[in-house]
């Protein structure tokens, strides 16, 4: 069945800065480089390709072979990890957290937005190459966030390491425990054909790697390997120690937080309702250790990590800096600024979160003379079954209506199906014409009696605000049995009010359609469409 598009604007799940931006608004564009349209591509690209040194290429090259050395990977992800060392290959990057089985959908949706731009830019400049990249977060430490996934309405859910304390970068954690969520998953899963296949890769990557890094790598490998998908696991000293210069300001100067600042005022003169994604810190770098991961605070005296006895003179924390450059980890501040110093990157892609403090980054790379990527939000994709696409048909439900709210939705239905129009707009509008008149004689009299009129519009309006939804409530009540199908149906496709998307694994839809499903995703998304695509199986 044909896919279908809703601005995301209409779904009414996107913020305003984000629809700002996907609108061009002018006064946006001092805070990002070019839009990524795919004709501005090429002066990306050749920004890029004049900062970009080849030392820097042959760096990456060596430590991505190095990364691969025990992964068997496809022929095409080996000649792209190739083909970095050379000065006309750049690549387009999405980040992630390491979640148990990738976590929510949209993980797939950044990939695959990846890898459907790099085929785009490959068909337009076709004397380039160009490398879809997954940057591992294995540095992050919020554990809660990534130890779950959500199958058929239930979540599988990971203690930890039970034999460790936990604490630190996620991407070391050994992957002791997670025997018992493959057995819970067993259980609930069945024994088909792609059942079984979801189950082996489950294993294989969580019960033969030793820790959360090495596991992911092997599933996103196996998923997408055929595509030429690179993983990069950036919690490496080798890249770190090309990042000492940039780590070294922001320690002793503060640099992103003094430019960071002044564009957050900045955003707000353009628009105050804008959320603010991430507010900097004085100094935007954590400190590791095995089972730590905290921020490094200025001190009058120096500088010490946060909740620990660990503290440095300056010239102490220099050597530190120098010897052990692994140590320093970069937050979300600064996380961008290391991912641009050490890759020939031309575009981030990201969900609308994080080109929201992307937003913020523009000048702090200015001053750190890095050219800053385009910024592309990803796809954004709804799966409807044949059979949900039945009842959708059967109940004549648009996909817009899908995205209302529950209540707008129903009222929307409920309008809609009923025998009896119950939408008192016409009346309330009548009534505002007439309290027109009435103010006018009251202005004409007795400007005391305004406010009175006032008082009197209000209360009937609030009154036929009443009655109208009463007469909805009666309504539903009669068309009980439509109503549940409406509910039922909207619950299916946008589990707990959230979207798809944000809550379910890929595993729900993969044990119905196998590869086919992902096969059908890189066929169908375009990254460039800039709309949120609806798809039927």
């Amino acid at each position: 069945m044909p896919t279908s598009y809703l601005s995301f604007q209409q779904t009414n799940y996107f913020s305003k800065l984000i629809c700002d931006y996907l609108d061009q608004k002018k006064e946006l564009q001092p805070f990002y480089n070019r839009f990524p349209h795919l004709e501005n591509f090429a002066e990306q690209l050749k920004e890029k390709k004049r900062s970009f040194s080849h030392e820097n290429r042959k760096v990456l090259t060596k430590v991505l072979a190095d990364q691969y050395k025990d992964f068997q990977t496809s022929d095409l992800t080996s000649e792209n990890i190739t083909a970095l060392a050379d000065e006309n290959t750049f690549t387009v990057v999405t980040g992630h957290q390491l979640n148990l089985f990738t976590g929510p959908l949209y993980f797939l949706y950044k990939i695959v937005s990846t890898i459907n731009l790099c085929r785009a830019l490959q068909k337009q400049h076709p004397d380039n190459r160009f490398v879809p990249v997954y940057w591992m977060a294995s540095e992050d430490h919020d554990f809660e966030e990534i130890n779950f996934f959500n199958f058929n309405g239930k979540k599988f859910q990971w203690q930890g390491p039970g034999t460790k304390e936990q604490g630190g970068m996620v991407g070391a954690y050994p992957t002791e425990g997670l025997d018992s969520v493959l057995e819970l998953f067993s259980s609930e899963i069945g024994k088909g054909v792609q059942a079984k296949a979801l189950v082996e890769l489950f294993r294989n990557a969580y019960m033969k790697h030793k820790n959360l890094t090495d596991a992911t790598r092997y599933m996103v490998n196996q998923l997408f390997s055929n595509q030429g998908l690179v993983i990069l696991d950036a919690s490496d000293k080798v890249l770190k120690h090309h990042f000492i210069p940039y780590m070294r300001q922001e320690l002793f100067e503060a640099t992103s937080q003094k430019t960071v600042e002044q564009t957050i005022s900045n955003l707000n003169k353009v628009d105050a309702s804008y959320k603010i994604q991430v507010n900097p810190r004085e100094i935007n770098l954590f400190y590791l250790q095995t089972g730590l991961r905290e921020r490094i605070i200025k001190t009058q005296t120096g500088f010490r990590v946060n909740n620990t006895e660990l503290g440095w003179s300056d010239q102490e924390l220099e050597e530190e800096l120098t010897n052990y450059p692994e140590r320093f980890s970069p937050n979300v501040m600064t996380r961008p600024l290391y991912q641009e110093v050490i890759l020939p990157n031309l575009c981030y892609i990201g969900g609308g979160g994080e080109l929201a403090y992307w937003l913020e980054l523009k000048e702090f790379f200015k001053t750190q003379k890095v050219t800053f990527p385009m910024l592309l939000l990803r796809n954004s994709v709804l799966i409807i079954s044949e059979k949900q696409s039945k009842k959708l048909q059967k109940l004549n439900i648009s996909d817009a209506q899908l995205f209302l709210d529950k209540n707008s939705f129903i009222n929307s239905k409920i309008r809609e199906i009923s025998n009896i129009d119950i939408d008192f707009s016409k009346q309330k509008k009548y009534l505002q014409e007439q309290f027109q008149d009435m103010y006018k004689i009251a202005e004409q009299t007795d400007k005391t009696f305004l406010g009175a009129v006032k008082a009197q519009e209000v209360k009937q309006l609030q009154g036929l605000d009443r009655l109208e939804k009463r007469l909805l409530k009666a309504q539903k009540n009669k068309l009980s049995d439509e109503v549940r199908r409406l509910v039922s149906l909207q619950n299916e496709l946008f589990p707990n009010g959230n979207l798809q998307e944000r809550t379910d694994n890929f595993s729900n839809l993969y044990v119905q359609y196998g590869p086919l499903f992902i096969e059908r995703l890189l066929k169908e998304l375009d990254p460039l469409r800039g709309a949120f695509a609806v798809i039927r199986m």
